[in-house]
């Protein structure tokens, strides 16, 4: 979530910034929990229609992580309607309003703020059973550890701010980080699943670290497992790569050991810093078979193996080549 740390003594928050988890967790009864979460960035893509529905799939994805069902949600604005014109935030707004609209949730409210630089974000709330929560803390040795959407957004999108990328990959990139989590959620939770987190800002070695580190296990993650973005490597070869992916593989040098075949660019491919990216799971074999079998159903969702747990020990990753 992001957020700073601070403790609590209520007894009825099974889930907080303390666990680092995607979203906490607010007990209500026997049957039902409360999961929330908030998220808003600067534009990422130029069109404003687009962006308001990337805004929301980004923030609603903490909920699905954490085995929820969207209910609310409420925009976070930082606008200028002087300086860019009330279409332009209408169009953002009704983006948010459309895609909220295929989570099953509605957008109940708001603030905003004049901001010469946009923001926009949400802060939602979803519902869950208290005994089926879902963290990033439980992961097994002999656990698959599955992706359900490509990395390499944050590549992308920088592409695309440099005028570089074509139209393919701006198409291609702008469908994967508008496609909601829903889907891999639901069928999910026919499963039990030992551990699941979003692959966001952190990227995918990132969010793998803190299953590692909140498990106490050490993954193994196949380079050539992992899907990308197609045309992505083209573009981190000239240099569109945000700070933030740089940043992430100076966080994780010393714990992530990289095949001796992996590069720089390699590498940073891995610590891409991801917007609204797919879901990673840590799932026994046999589970884990039939959940990619049953995503992979629909040809516009992805699910695929790129890694396993080895076993329990000081956390680490060992990525090979």
């Amino acid at each position: 979530m992001g957020q700073v740390e601070s403790k609590t003594n209520n007894q009825n928050v099974l889930y907080s910034q303390n666990s680092a988890d995607d979203a906490g967790v607010y007990y209500i009864d026997d049957q039902l929990a409360m999961v929330q979460s908030v998220d808003y960035f600067t534009p990422i893509v130029d069109d404003p229609y687009q962006f308001g529905q990337i805004a929301v799939a980004n923030a609603v994805s903490d909920i699905y992580a954490m085995g929820g069902d969207v209910k609310t949600a409420l925009n976070i604005v930082g606008f200028s309607v002087e300086k860019y014109g009330s279409d332009i935030l209408a169009s953002i707004l009704q983006g948010a309003e459309d895609k909220m609209a295929e989570t099953g949730g509605a957008i109940i409210g708001g603030h905003s703020i004049d901001d010469d630089e946009p923001k926009f974000g949400l802060a939602v709330t979803g519902f869950a059973h208290p005994n089926h929560i879902w963290t990033n803390g439980n992961a097994k040795p002999g656990d698959q550890l599955i992706l359900t959407k490509p990395i390499g957004t944050g590549i992308a999108t920088t592409a695309i701010k440099k005028g570089l990328a074509d139209e393919s990959l701006q198409t291609t990139t702008i469908n994967w980080m508008g496609q909601l989590n829903k889907r891999a959620k639901s069928i999910l939770q026919q499963y039990r699943p030992n551990a699941v987190t979003d692959v966001t800002g952190f990227g995918l070695l990132g969010h793998a670290y803190e299953i590692a580190e909140n498990s106490h296990v050490l993954l193994s993650i196949n380079y050539d497992s992992v899907p990308v973005i197609e045309g992505v490597d083209n573009y981190l070869k000239q240099g569109a790569v945000p700070g933030g992916s740089k940043a992430n593989l100076s966080w994780l040098k010393d714990y992530v050991t990289f095949d001796s075949n992996l590069n720089r660019d390699d590498q940073l491919l891995l610590t891409d810093a991801v917007t609204s990216g797919g879901l990673l799971i840590s799932l026994n074999p046999q589970d884990a078979e039939q959940f990619i079998q049953e995503m992979n159903e629909s040809p516009d969702h992805l699910a695929v193996t790129i890694g396993e747990v080895v076993n329990h020990q000081t956390p680490h990753i060992m990525v090979s080549y």
